[in-house]
């Protein structure tokens, strides 16, 4: 058994070949880390995109953990929903404490990490791109995570946002899922490629295209404040 290091919690691979007493449990961890990763304040840095990518290339593995299924397209369309359930639940926990919260942080004072002016920019936010930022959260790292829990907070429609918690929990799942599972297979039989014997740079890719637009948007964010003053 090889010594355990710190370094693979963030290491998606980590994670979907995890076992206990010989008994893999990668499935219910990927479950876990999906529903922490869109509703924990804590799960910000966990991994979720290429966790999903990868759970595609090992779709049979995972799956045949929970039953045996012939079918290709069955195996991937249920770890696909699973996923997709874990990601709906996730959101709706974060809308939840977030609503419980909102009123101690209306009347929290300003300090150098907490600006209330934020909700109110943040509600302004949701009033106008509503569904759209709940979609484009889902496929944003750290803002996966807050988006829902800030939804609650300034107290965003309840059915417009399980409306659209539901079509980007779905969006996400199959469309990372599908991805590394159709494209691993693609390449192994025309080309004899196997994407699990590149998984580090696949891990590093996802990781740079995810994280930029969040990057971009921060230093977009700063001149923008650098300007007002």
């Amino acid at each position: 058994m090889n010594e355990f290091h710190i370094s693979q919690l963030i290491n998606p691979e980590f994670y979907i070949n995890l076992e206990i007493a010989g008994h893999h449990i990668g499935i219910y961890v990927v479950l876990f880390i999906v529903f922490a990763e869109t509703g924990l304040f804590a799960g910000f840095f966990l991994p979720g995109d290429s966790l999903l990518f990868l759970a595609g290339i090992y779709s049979s593995a995972l799956m045949a953990e929970l039953f045996t299924i012939e079918s290709d397209f069955t195996n991937v369309a249920l770890l696909s929903t699973l996923v997709a359930v874990a990601g709906i639940l996730g959101n709706l926990f974060g809308y939840w404490f977030g609503s419980k919260s909102g009123n101690y942080l209306y009347n929290k004072k300003d300090n150098f990490i907490f600006k209330k002016k934020y909700l109110y920019e943040s509600k302004v936010f949701f009033e106008r791109h509503g569904g759209r930022a709940i979609i484009f959260a889902r496929f944003l790292p750290i803002v996966r995570t807050f988006a829902p829990i800030i939804a609650g907070i300034v107290h965003m429609d309840f059915k417009k946002f399980m409306l659209y918690n539901i079509i980007s929990s779905f969006l996400w799942a199959t469309t990372l899922i599908f991805a590394g599972h159709y494209l691993q297979k693609f390449l192994l039989e025309s080309y004899d490629v196997n994407l699990k014997d590149y998984i580090e740079y696949i891990i590093l890719f996802l990781v740079a295209v995810t994280t930029l637009p969040v990057i971009l948007k921060l230093v977009k964010s700063k001149k923008t404040d650098e300007t007002a003053e």
